[in-house]
């Protein structure tokens, strides 16, 4: 079965905030050209304030990846002592979860990413 993730509709996703986003470049470049060198920094500092967030979250906390709560959801087992010291960052480890959680510790997990990710964006966002 294909994975739906990796299908090409999901490259055009949200083609309509990309076409309203250039709409509204194109008002700003209409109404005052001398503002849009401000809006497209305000827009480099928020994004590159995501891309800080997402790294700061996993730097925090290496081993509680949203993902790694799902990946042995159908056969998860508790990882020998040896293999779960070696399961780095780089390496996709399987986390045997009691009763079934894995779906609750992968929402909360996701949760606590957004929540850092919308602080750095915040942060950047009032700072600048």
């Amino acid at each position: 079965m294909p994975n739906p993730l990796k299908t090409p509709l999901r490259l055009w996703r949200m083609t309509d905030w990309l076409l309203a986003t250039l709409a509204l470049l194109v008002v700003v470049w209409l109404m005052a050209p001398h503002q849009l060198p401000v809006s497209v920094y305000k827009l480099s500092l928020v994004t590159m304030a995501a891309v800080v967030g997402y790294w700061i979250d996993r730097s925090l906390f290496p081993y509680a990846r949203p993902d790694i709560f799902l990946a042995g959801e159908a056969n998860a087992e508790p990882l020998p002592d040896a293999a779960a010291a070696e399961c780095g960052t780089d390496d996709v480890c399987v986390l045997a979860v009691a009763d079934g959680s894995g779906p609750q510790l992968m929402a909360m997990a996701m949760l606590r990413r957004a929540i850092i990710v919308a602080a750095a964006m915040l942060a950047m966002g009032l700072g600048a």
